[in-house]
């Protein structure tokens, strides 16, 4: 475990949108957006383009516009308290749920549990190889949920990658006990169309609702035809996790959803969501769906009700993920431009294109509406070597204030305020400079949430940290202490 210090950078701040055409238009003729590149695509050819960027980030590096490599900076209000790098499990570091004194973080070969009793001394409990593709994580109870959007052999963890068009191939989510933390094991596998990319959480006294979200159909694909126009819904019974199976699939697109190019150039076709956040105390949740952002009703937790459907189409490539509020009168969205695979922090891709864009729910019952306010993206520099991408964030509880912690990967992790949606703006950030400046790598936070009093990132390539934030603004959330954290099911912290 190592605790780094900052080195002081001149930092100057991106200017007015680029326009950018011929490079844009490169991000989205890459093909449908995923979390992650495949791990295992190879490296791109090196081309005149590359030199180009490999002259440019070490000129930002040595004028100090940018950290150097590796180099860690941050704002006077972030402490960098640990980091634990990676040890038996050397996948891609995904997302992060927490109980208690435990936080269990995904990778791409499994999952690591960790003792955060001392957040600035965090221990390895267990780690878990089982590969699967995304090993998006949740916890409820005793039971730990793990996502697997690849096409494996089998249901095991000693399973190997076998091709979609094969019909005995499988993916889906597989769930744990977690009774002991030491020794986890795995109780119960469902399979889900095309997979499960992320998952969320709606929990009742006997039993979890799994939310399933994928995406990317294909004629090919036995067990992911077109058209994937809905989600999955899993039953899970807490005391008979084994019973657990899909109880309903809910269409979400009677229409088709957004069509993508050329009715829409730029902009990803829907056939699926991306992710799902539910706020329970409210009955709601809001859909990060490709092409469409989308409010419903969860009242009825197998079978959801649309509220309101948005979409942008002129600065949205692919809605990603949601965040409410505590009051549940605002959504922030979050657009993965560029899949999470280019570089997208920079002059040249602007200000609101791969943005979070802010929406307040005005209106009652389901006749609510979402109402674009504002966009809102990081405005620090990056390389053109850094994959930085708008990507997993949660709200720190404080009365009276809406803020949030959000990672953009090579763009670290930021700390904004929205409580004015037309006038959101940063007020923390912690990162790392360029892990190469020859070529574009992906690295960097995958998720950053605030949990009894600290800021948790789980960095795709150097992973567990833990920061402070001592600020007037959100000291007040240091008071706030919840058991159990599942960011895409938000916690009511204050109606309890």
């Amino acid at each position: 475990m190592t605790s780094l210090h900052t080195t002081p950078v001149r930092r100057r701040r991106l200017g007015v949108e680029a326009a950018a055409a011929g490079l844009f238009a490169t991000l989205l003729m890459a093909g449908p957006a995923a979390a992650t590149p495949d791990p295992g695509d190879s490296a791109a050819t090196r081309t005149d383009a590359s030199t180009r960027q490999e002259a440019e980030a070490t000129a930002a590096i040595r004028s100090g516009e940018i950290p150097g490599v590796d180099e860690i900076v941050h704002s006077r209000n972030i402490t960098h308290l640990a980091n634990v790098p990676k040890d038996a499990l050397q996948g891609l570091n995904t997302d992060l749920a927490f109980q208690g004194k435990y936080a269990f973080a995904g990778n791409y070969d499994g999952f690591r549990i960790f003792d955060i009793s001392n957040p600035k001394s965090p221990k390895t409990v267990a780690q878990v190889l089982c590969p699967g593709s995304q090993n998006d994580i949740s916890v409820s109870g005793n039971l730990l949920f793990l996502s697997t959007d690849s096409s494996r052999s089998d249901n095991s963890c000693s399973s190997t990658t076998q091709p979609a068009t094969e019909k005995s191939s499988w993916e889906g989510m597989k769930v744990f006990d977690i009774s002991d933390k030491r020794n986890p094991k795995y109780v119960a596998a469902v399979e889900t169309a095309c997979g499960s990319h992320t998952h969320t959480l709606v929990p009742e006294r006997k039993n979890v609702y799994v939310y399933v979200s994928s995406y990317s159909p294909s004629e090919a694909f036995p067990d992911c035809q077109p058209p994937h126009d809905g989600i999955s819904i899993i039953k899970v019974p807490r005391q008979a996790p084994e019973e657990s199976r899909v109880v309903n699939f809910p269409v979400l697109f009677p229409d088709g959803g957004n069509p993508g190019a050329p009715t829409n150039p730029g902009v990803s076709r829907t056939t699926g969501c991306h992710d799902i956040t539910v706020l329970p105390s409210k009955d709601l949740a809001a859909g990060a769906c490709m092409g469409d952002g989308l409010l419903f009703s969860i009242k009825d937790p197998e079978h959801p009700k649309i509220i309101d459907r948005v979409q942008d189409n002129v600065n949205f490539a692919f809605w990603h993920s949601a965040t409410f509020n505590q009051r549940a009168d605002k959504v922030v969205f979050t657009d993965e431009l560029g899949g999470g695979g280019a570089a997208t922090c920079n002059e040249e891709i602007g200000p609101k294109r791969g943005a979070d864009g802010i929406y307040d729910i005005v209106g009652r019952g389901d006749h609510r509406k979402l109402v674009f306010r504002s966009y809102f993206k990081i405005d620090r520099p990056q390389a053109d070597t850094e994959v930085c991408v708008a990507h997993n964030g949660s709200i720190i509880p404080v009365k009276g204030r809406d803020l949030m912690v959000q990672a953009w990967y090579q763009g670290g992790v930021s700390v904004w305020d929205f409580t004015d949606s037309s006038k959101p703006k940063e007020i923390g950030f912690f990162e790392r400079g360029p892990v190469s400046t020859d070529q574009v790598t992906t690295a960097g936070p995958w998720s950053a949430y605030y949990y009894n009093g600290y800021i948790y990132s789980n960095d795709i390539a150097k992973g567990f940290d833990v920061l402070r934030i001592d600020d007037r603004r959100t000291d007040p959330a240091k008071r706030v202490r919840t058991d159990e954290l599942n960011v895409q099911t938000q916690p009511d912290y204050f109606d309890r």
